[in-house]
């Protein structure tokens, strides 16, 4: 994820080094969308497996490698990417959020100082600031993404579909469900994640000169 915002975001500062906001935005959606192609879809795709299957009456998964190998033989490896639209969608546009918040916050923190130093603290309440916002934006899609890659995914013609009936037969609220208790987990999550990569690349540009 942050070596791809990292990819993208060097591609788009303008002379003076900045990243606005809208150029974070794009960077982050970038992002989101190759880590929700090479790992998020796949890993979600089991994990929401396994959980389904073991919280069903007769689990038939008798171990992680059991289950990786049942679910390619009876699927194929597209079994391991139910969801992608969805995963796609609901990644790239937590991390667009996420990052869109973060530059917008930073670029205030610093004003006309663009090497202006931002403390730990600061960083780790502009993320869990950032975290809160992709809760909010992006739950309804997780709900979604949830339901494609459970077992009973065979239910939904397709992500469109799975939207559809959510709304129709459960309502708009079911799109909130779990929003409290992921609130909680994800703004602590993304804080600390941000306050790591921010002294993670402090570090490097001390060690690591480039020109």
């Amino acid at each position: 994820r942050f070596g791809m915002f990292e990819f993208l975001s060097n591609q788009m500062r303008d002379e003076q080094g900045r990243l606005d906001s809208t150029r974070g935005l794009i960077c982050g959606l970038g992002a989101g969308v190759a880590e929700a192609v090479v790992v998020v879809c796949p890993m979600e795709t089991i994990k929401v497996k396994f959980i389904h299957d073991q919280c069903s009456p007769k689990p038939k998964y008798r171990g992680f490698f059991h289950g990786i190998r049942e679910i390619v033989r009876e699927q194929g490896l597209k079994g391991t990417y139910q969801g992608l639209t969805a995963t796609i969608l609901k990644q790239g546009s937590n991390q667009a959020i996420r990052f869109f918040v973060m530059t917008s916050l930073k670029n205030w923190y610093k004003g006309d100082d663009p090497n202006k130093v931002i403390n730990p603290f600061v960083t780790g309440v502009f993320g869990a600031l950032a975290g809160a916002a992709s809760v909010f934006g992006n739950t309804p899609l997780d709900v979604v993404k949830t339901r494609m890659q459970g077992l009973e995914a065979h239910k939904y013609k397709s992500t469109w579909d799975c939207a559809y009936q959510i709304m129709k037969y459960e309502g708009p609220l079911a799109f909130y469900k779990g929003t409290v208790p992921r609130l909680g987990r994800v703004c602590l999550d993304v804080a600390i994640v941000f306050v790591i990569y921010d002294e993670v690349v402090k570090f490097l540009n001390k060690v690591w000169k480039t020109d």
